[in-house]
């Protein structure tokens, strides 16, 4: 892998954004006008434990507390946190019990469940053994904690309301998408990362407040905005990292050379692989079988001293604990080495090149409309 300088293409990019608005100004103000209507509320579902055999959960201020039915069957005091655990066919807390909790917290109070506050209100489900809690949350106070979780706060504001856009268009599809009727997301890196109050700050309530209600789409839908961490030089073709092509899911060059994992190294013995590895037995080397068009391993060939086997990039990435599947192997015999690029699956918006692009002073604007080729910026409807 070539590392190839970018300052060429960072001068052509930041030219061809000035002719953009040069020409395209009265396009700007339509779209401008569109932004400034009030944009609709949304409530989102985050599941914040599932199926766990017991937790905690309480309320910043006087809570009601009231079953599936919506009928009020308690109260509960401020910062008093109660455990709830399974009871039947149904759950006890304190001494309440029902098939199904609901904690609605008075005068805008946050919910504690498990380890954390998060703003909204809390539903606690019977789910297999054990007790499944969804956090009700307006979607735009969910994205405070999702941009500053994803994110580094103390990045340009650009960057940050580019983020805040991703992430709002992310939950949405993943919303219109959810193949479970309990909730539309949870906490981790298979979704989006949500840390409730934790991680909110300053300038996450300003990116996402400054680009209230706005998503991305195309053909009048809202897109499937995947993002990472850093591309390693250029993004990739949805298709050839997941499945079925998408028209705004396009390989563009990416700006974060800045990234602290734009390149990195890891040394494995021989023995180490062969053990997380099996079957080949002592490692000899791993050649590429079948790479993405920007150089992500799909198929590597691993060879030992007793056969040879095929293995997926995915595959190689998770029982090496690697970065990317953009990477390639060296070894001397004694020692493997793994030297690659970047973080993360390498489709759409990149949060380092995000960053820096807006130091270089380009709008949130125009990096989502890179990355997310031929997709439009709406509001939500």
């Amino acid at each position: 892998m070539v590392l190839q300088n970018s300052s060429a293409s960072m001068t052509s990019f930041l030219k061809s954004v000035f002719l953009t608005r040069k020409l395209n100004w009265w396009l700007s103000i339509f779209f401008w006008l569109i932004l400034i209507l009030p944009a609709q509320a949304v409530e989102l579902k985050v599941a914040i434990k599932k199926n766990v055999a017991q937790l905690k959960v309480g309320s910043s201020t006087s809570a009601i507390v009231r079953n599936g039915a919506g009928q009020k069957i308690g109260e509960l005091k401020p910062m008093a946190a109660l455990e709830v655990q399974p009871q039947g066919n149904g759950m006890a807390l304190e001494q309440l019990g029902s098939g199904e909790i609901i904690v609605e917290p008075t005068d805008n109070g946050y919910v504690w469940i498990g380890d954390r506050w998060y703003r909204g209100r809390t539903r606690l489900v019977r789910q297999g053994q054990g007790i499944t809690a969804i956090n009700y949350v307006d979607i735009e106070q969910y994205l405070y904690s999702v941009v500053g979780a994803e994110a580094v706060a103390s990045w340009p504001i650009e960057a940050l309301k580019a983020q805040a856009v991703a992430a709002r268009s992310y939950a949405l599809y993943k919303r219109s998408t959810a193949s479970n009727s309990l909730y539309d997301v949870d906490t981790t890196i298979g979704t989006q990362v949500y840390k409730g109050l934790d991680s909110e700050y300053l300038t996450t309530h300003e990116a996402v407040n400054g680009t209230n209600g706005q998503i991305m789409t195309y053909g009048g839908r809202v897109i499937l905005a995947a993002f990472h961490s850093s591309s390693g030089g250029h993004t990739e073709n949805v298709e050839d990292i997941w499945t079925n092509p998408l028209p705004y899911l396009r390989g563009v060059v990416d700006y974060d050379q800045q990234s602290p994992v734009f390149q990195w190294t890891k040394l494995f013995s021989p023995e180490e692989i062969s053990t997380r590895l099996g079957t080949v037995g002592r490692i000899k080397t791993m050649i590429p079988e079948k790479t993405t068009p920007h150089g992500r391993v799909v198929t590597m060939r691993v060879i030992g001293d007793r056969g040879t086997t095929t293995v997926t990039g995915k595959k190689l990435r998770k029982v090496l604990d690697l970065r990317s599947t953009l990477f390639r192997v060296k070894t001397n015999g004694n020692n493997i080495q793994v030297y690659g690029r970047g973080f993360g699956h390498g489709l759409g918006l990149s949060q380092w090149g995000a960053y820096s692009l807006a130091k270089q002073g380009v709008r949130y604007q125009q990096i989502l409309g890179h990355y997310y080729q031929k997709a439009i910026l709406s509001r939500i409807n």
